[in-house]
């Protein structure tokens, strides 16, 4: 008895199936409103104000904190034990990791400045400081490379910190966030 129950289970699901796909696609003026639907989908809406500026402070103190860190962990941590002068053990290797961190740090500041536009506190904290963020740019090659180790770390600190103050003065206290190794040879 088992095996006619499951082909009545079986032939009234396909049943149902067929009778739910037929409704669907039936006719009438329903292929214009699908038309229309797709329509809309495929052209974005424009975003509000109030949208854009969603997580803003959220956002800053995120890719704030990790510039912070990586800078502190990888350059400033290593350049205060003096692993930058000639001659230190894993000279080589801490260079690189800071040029890699500088590049971070970098991409992560640049992403603080944009998501500091949506918050108007912010992006009036912030704005002065656009330049110092845009002069860090060549100075991870420099690291790597080697050279003027001092005036690079102190750059890097110093737009580290006025951005940290800039962040506090508009109500988004940043603390340094250690981003793991993955996420800095990623970018």
């Amino acid at each position: 008895m088992p095996l006619p129950i499951r082909r009545l289970i079986v032939a009234l699901t396909l049943s149902c199936a067929l009778i739910a796909g037929a409704t669907a696609c039936g006719g009438g003026s329903g292929g214009r409103d699908t038309a229309a639907v797709a329509q809309m989908a495929a052209t974005p809406s424009p975003t509000t104000s109030a949208q854009k500026q969603k997580f803003a402070k959220t956002r800053f103190v995120a890719n704030a904190g990790l510039a912070a860190g990586a800078t502190y962990q990888w350059i400033v941590k290593p350049w205060k034990a003096g692993k930058f002068k000639k001659g230190a053990k894993g000279r080589r290797l801490a260079l690189v990791k800071a040029g890699l961190a500088g590049v971070f740090a970098y991409n992560r500041l640049k992403a603080a400045s944009k998501n500091a536009e949506g918050d108007p506190a912010l992006s009036k904290a912030v704005a002065p400081l656009a330049a110092g963020i845009a002069a860090l740019k060549g100075l991870p090659a420099k690291l790597r490379k080697g050279e003027s180790t001092d005036s690079v770390v102190n750059s890097f600190d110093d737009v580290i910190n006025q951005v940290k103050a800039a962040g506090k003065s508009a109500g988004a206290e940043v603390k340094d966030k250690v981003p793991s190794a993955s996420q800095l040879s990623g970018g």
